[in-house]
This record gives C-alpha cells, sequence and structure tokens, in this order.
C-alpha cells in the first residue's frame, strides 16, 4: 500500500500538477464529457491525474496506471436553493481505498447557507483519512459553487487557509475575480499547504486562461485542476498540452497558446 506521500506523489512531479476534474456530470449538463473514457484517452499524456465520480473510477480506475485518481467524496450542484444546495456528502474513504484512489476531493464553501453541514461533513472526511494513507484535497469556494461575486481577494484568501486549517493535504480554489498575481501570492503564502487553481466555467480565451495560469504558477500556485476549459475546447489534447507547458515547462503564456496550433502526436 502506498503511503500518504507517495499518494500525493502520483499527482505532483516536482511539486507541481495537471489535474484534469471530470466529475461534473452530478451537478450541471455536460457538453464535452459525453465520453470520459475516451477523453482520458486524448489527454492522458499531458496530465497526471483526474477527479472522478465513483461510477467512473469504478470503471476507469484499471487503465489509468501511473495517473492519480481523486474520488470526489460529495454531490455537489447548483440546480436547488436553499438547504439542499451545495454539497452533498456521499463517499468516504472506505470506496477511494475500494477503488484505488490516491486522493478524495470534497467542497467546502465558508458563508454559504449550510456550511455548519459543510464543515462537519469534512471535518469528518479528514479525521478518517487520518487513520489512511488518503490524502484530502478540499475545494475551497467562497459562499458556493458558482458564486463569482463572491470570489474577492479576502473571501478566497480566508477560504483557502481554513480549508488547510481544518486539515486539507492540498486545498483547490479560484483565482479571485478581483485579483492580481500579487493578490494571489498573498493567498498562498499564507496557506502552509500546495494550493491548485481551478479554472471554473469555460472562458473560451485560451489567452485568458494560459495568462491566468501563469499568473497563478508565478505566484506560488502547485498547479491547476482545470475540467471545463480542457474538456470543452475544440481541441481537449492540445490545451492540456500547453497547460502542462505552463505547469511543468515553465513556459509562458504566449508560448503555451503558440503551442496550441501545433498538431498533437
Amino acid at each position: 500500500m502506498s503511503t500518504r506521500q507517495e499518494n500525493l506523489e502520483v499527482f505532483f512531479r516536482a511539486g507541481k500538477t495537471v489535474i484534469l476534474p471530470i466529475d461534473h456530470a452530478v451537478a450541471i449538463p455536460v457538453p464535452g464529457l459525453e465520453d470520459p473514457f475516451a477523453l482520458m484517452e486524448r489527454v492522458n499524456p499531458f496530465v497526471d491525474g483526474y477527479v472522478m465520480n465513483l461510477g467512473v473510477a469504478l470503471r476507469a480506475a484499471d487503465s489509468l496506471a501511473g495517473k492519480g485518481i481523486c474520488l470526489r467524496t460529495d454531490i455537489y450542484n447548483t440546480r436547488m436553493t436553499g438547504e439542499g444546495a451545495g454539497s452533498i456528502a456521499a463517499y468516504s474513504i472506505d470506496q477511494a481505498e475500494m477503488v484505488g484512489a490516491n486522493a478524495v476531493m470534497n467542497m467546502i464553501y465558508p458563508g454559504s447557507v449550510n456550511e455548519k453541514e459543510v464543515f462537519r461533513d469534512c471535518a469528518d472526511l479528514i479525521t478518517m483519512s487520518l487513520d489512511s494513507d488518503i490524502p484530502v484535497i478540499l475545494e475551497a469556494l467562497p459562499f458556493g459553487l458558482g458564486q463569482t461575486d463572491k470570489y474577492t481577494v479576502e473571501n478566497v484568501k480566508f477560504a483557502v487557509r481554513l480549508a488547510a486549517e481544518l486539515g486539507a493535504d492540498v486545498v483547490k480554489t479560484v483565482y479571485p475575480v478581483d485579483g492580481t498575481a500579487d493578490d494571489f501570492k498573498r493567498i498562498v503564502a499564507q496557506c502552509f499547504v500546495p494550493v491548485i487553481v481551478l479554472g471554473g466555467a469555460a472562458m473560451n480565451d485560451d489567452a485568458g486562461l494560459l495568462k491566468m495560469v501563469e499568473d497563478a504558477m508565478t505566484a506560488g500556485a502547485a498547479g491547476v485542476a482545470i475540467g471545463r476549459n480542457v474538456w470543452q475546447h475544440k481541441n481537449p489534447a492540445a490545451i492540456a498540452r500547453s497547460l502542462a507547458a505552463i505547469v511543468h515547462e515553465d513556459v509562458s503564456a504566449l508560448e503555451a497558446l503558440a503551442l496550441l496550433k501545433e498538431p498533437v502526436r
């Protein structure tokens, strides 16, 4: 059995990672993700791991040797309002071990209407993980999924630190809507575990996406966990290759943009 550090190192090459979340089908309609298994075949050379739900993990784990598998432990959504929205605890460390996952991921929403339940779910998950070798990645989003007007520098800074204080091994978060590279650097600097940045809704703006990733990496991010901006892209393998070039090869956003025009071999 792998140790906790070995499980993390499946995702992190020289301390940096490109993770592809493909767990969105519990939350939103997912054009571009109709066949997750074919998608994984296309992007596998360029990503270090995946976030997936249990149903996909049961069917894909055997074909992902060498790639990190992060099992989503909650069902998250924006479809309902009130107490039902947000994060619904579903799975735990036992299921992660059963499918050979290297990590688990759960949402945490400081400021949300069901903050108390979500905090308790995250604390329970982390507590159970301490008796295992499965690390926990908390996806820290102020007030909830898609609450972009709330993704300010101060709110993101608090959410990231909160997740680390609760015991997360890694924190996944947004790049703040009003933030600069210096702002994000301060967010990362006050977090004592690795921070990875997500992509959010498809931007249809390759230059903007790659610049955001360059800024995040310059600010000290440990990598990216970008889903829709990859698998809703007209060429998922090419954009995954460009993201990997920024994260792992320190190329500039402009160089990564130019790389998009080259055929994927």
